[in-house]
């Protein structure tokens, strides 16, 4: 394994155990999303130059477009939940309270 790909499979999976583990904010969770989001995009753009096949060069800008939406949904989400519940804590967020 070359240490391009211990690198990503690090990334991904220590912005997965942050997720996994360090759930009290909720920009917290946002950020753990897009680290991971980042390294699979990395990984993407990366892997048809490894390859040496040049026809998949579509599918990193695809990730990277879904990845912008993603993100704009999290903050619309936070200045949400922020305005109508005073902070960012996960603890204050109750799922069956309709």
């Amino acid at each position: 394994m070359s240490y391009l790909h211990l690198s990503f499979y690090a990334a991904f999976t220590l912005s997965s155990l942050g997720l996994a583990f360090h759930r009290t904010h909720l920009i917290a969770a946002l950020l753990c999303l897009e680290s991971m989001m980042l390294s699979l995009y990395v990984a993407l753009a990366m892997w048809p130059i490894q390859m040496q096949t040049p026809s998949s060069t579509t599918i990193p800008i695809l990730m990277l477009t879904f990845s912008a939406c993603e993100a704009g949904t999290g903050l619309a989400l936070l200045v949400a939940s922020t305005r109508t519940h005073g902070s960012d804590h996960l603890h204050n967020f109750n799922l069956l309270q309709c």
